[in-house]
């Protein structure tokens, strides 16, 4: 396979983007009625998803390109004590579950990113947040997988190969920083208002 190849199947997929605009918007509508009454957004997914968790939650607490006040966001990805230690004492299909029974809270949205959408863990934790009450959206491949039957909500990038389904998330994932960069306001020394 050439870089060219690559480069042209990634950009097949991302002119087929416009199709999940409005999901898109849906989501980002979503985020900042969450930011708005005082909740947080937790990412959770395995492997490079667990990175693009990461990366994204990064760039709502610091910044993306405004200076503002942090959006409350965090992975469940990150803290290795308590991934090896739930890990280790109940196993890994509930890895997510325990932190989202510990850490969500009703006003909270839960992102998981699952490209196969069969990811045992983040499917439990969806349903686990769904008790509670939060609102759930999961972000997966064409097909939605199990995710689909659990999240509230599910972001299906039209496609089926795992690298270019992480390469669209991680750009949705950005449109979503800059979307709610322009729709609130939050200078540093102001609070945040949709």
């Amino acid at each position: 396979m050439s870089f060219i190849d690559a480069l042209d199947r990634h950009n097949r997929l991302f002119r087929q983007l416009t199709s999940v605009e409005a999901t898109c918007h849906l989501l980002a509508d979503h985020m900042a009625g969450c930011f708005h009454s005082g909740g947080k957004i937790l990412f959770m997914g395995n492997g490079g998803s667990a990175a693009d968790c990461q990366h994204l939650a990064a760039e709502f607490v610091v910044r993306y390109k405004s200076e503002r006040q942090p959006l409350a966001a965090m992975a469940l990805t990150v803290d290795t004590s308590i991934l090896t230690a739930h890990a280790n004492d109940y196993g890994y299909s509930s890895v997510f579950t325990r932190q989202v029974q510990a850490l969500c809270r009703p006003e909270d949205l839960i992102i998981g990113l699952s490209t196969s959408g069969n990811s045992p863990n983040v499917i439990d934790a969806m349903a686990a947040g769904k008790k509670i009450g939060a609102r759930t959206w999961g972000w997966s491949g064409q097909s939605g997988g199990k995710l689909a039957g659990i999240a509230d909500y599910v972001l299906r990038i039209p496609h089926t190969e795992t690298a270019r389904i992480q390469e669209a998330h991680l750009f949705i994932g950005h449109w979503l920083c800059e979307e709610l960069e322009n729709r609130i306001s939050c200078a540093p020394n102001s609070s945040c208002t949709p």
